[in-house]
């Protein structure tokens, strides 16, 4: 694209980056967070997998099918993750 189309110039030789929309929406979590998770499956790295609302987490050192309670780590635009802090009280209810 020239700088016209864009309505401006690039600088110095480096292309606009454009964020995805999720970048900037609010997260169903927040950081220091306290849930009660199902593990739904485990990523390729090995780390369980669960969702909040569809937004991913991930919990080290859990296997599917587990229920934990976990505390939100850190935050990332598309997933976060959480450390086990103990098992979970009871079943969280399905979506």
């Amino acid at each position: 694209m020239s700088g016209e189309e864009t309505g401006g110039e690039e600088p110095s030789g480096q292309g606009y980056k454009r964020f995805p929309r999720s970048y900037f929406e609010p997260k169903p979590v927040k950081q220091g967070d306290e849930l009660d998770v199902e593990i739904s499956e485990v990523s390729r790295k090995g780390d369980g997998v669960a969702r909040v609302g569809g937004y991913v987490i991930f919990v080290p050192n859990t296997k599917q099918g587990e229920t934990k309670r976990i505390r939100v780590s850190q935050i990332r635009p598309n997933y976060a993750v959480g450390e086990v802090v103990g098992d979970a009280e009871q079943k969280p209810p399905s979506p």
